[in-house]
């Protein structure tokens, strides 16, 4: 569980919402699997728009970014990080933080730090589809006066993934693409303060998938391994709508991934030069799935 960082708001629905995740978790079968596979396909761990799975991980993100500020265009650079543990095989707990340098003003410091929960609803391994529900909080207060804010906030949000593995031979060379998306609202408990609507989606095209299930290319090492990759993240706030376009392309094995996207700002709101995101992720849950990757219940 990753991503761009939003301002999100603690209040009564979204509070029902991770009971209602809890609740879940005891009354749905139960299916052990490694982060995010249904069927033949993997769905990797994408840098903007988070994937639909849970799993035991952690990621490590850098990004940077020219944007609007108040004296002209800033220079942002992040440094991410997120940890996800397992608490049963379709619960996971996510703590994460971001470290903030810009300048125009100059300012650094981390952001105010994440706690979230990720419960997965449903998978078809069939048809190569995953559902998940989570809850993310922003906790107000909790980083550097100079970069964060003082106020709480939140977001419930829904994840889908689609692999097209099941089309039929005709389309045998479409099989590798995949689809994820993720939609929710982001409140905020500050006065005054806008909420916002963050939705949006990636596509993929599995070269794992191509070599191993639909035809072999004979294709070398570390292309085999690759996945080519569109990621579109957007959030709509005020009759405005930000986001960017970030293609690239993510190496998977099956203990972690490496991954380089671009930012390419949609409008003039969004960003005044292409930005840069660069990831580095690793899979406890198959590097010691009986010991520091295992699910803390096994319910």
């Amino acid at each position: 569980m990753h991503t761009q960082s939003t301002r999100r708001v603690l209040t009564r629905a979204a509070s029902s919402f991770v009971a209602t995740a809890l609740g879940l978790a005891t009354l749905l079968p139960l299916h052990a699997r490694a982060h995010s596979i249904a069927g033949d396909r993997v769905f990797p761990a994408t840098m903007a728009i988070d994937d639909p799975g849970v799993g035991d991980e952690a990621n490590l993100q850098f990004g940077h970014i020219r944007v609007p500020g108040d004296s002209g265009d800033q220079s942002v650079n992040t440094f991410d990080f997120e940890y996800d543990k397992l608490i049963t095989s379709r619960l996971a707990l996510s703590v994460g933080g971001t470290y903030v340098m810009q300048n125009n003003p100059t300012a650094h410091g981390f952001d105010n730090f994440d706690v979230g929960l990720k419960y997965l609803l449903y998978v078809n391994d069939a048809h190569e589809f995953m559902t998940s529900i989570g809850v993310t909080a922003e906790l107000g207060g909790t980083g550097s006066h100079a970069v964060a804010d003082s106020f709480s906030a939140i977001s419930p949000t829904v994840y889908v993934g689609k692999g097209l593995g099941d089309l039929p031979d005709s389309l045998a060379y479409v099989r590798p693409v995949a689809l994820t998306a993720e939609v929710g609202p982001s409140l905020t408990t500050g006065a005054g303060q806008p909420n916002a609507f963050n939705y949006g989606f990636t596509v993929q095209y599995s070269l794992p998938y191509l070599e191993q299930h639909v035809h072999s290319l004979g294709l070398p090492q570390p292309i085999a391994n690759l996945i080519p990759i569109v990621e579109i993240p957007l959030s709509h706030s005020q009759g405005q709508t930000t986001g960017t376009v970030n293609p690239g392309f993510i190496w998977i094995n099956r203990y972690g991934q490496f991954g380089i996207e671009a930012q390419i700002p949609i409008n003039r709101a969004s960003g005044s030069h292409v930005g840069v995101l660069v990831q580095a992720h690793v899979f406890f849950d198959d590097i010691a799935p009986t010991t520091i990757g295992k699910p803390l219940f096994n319910w």
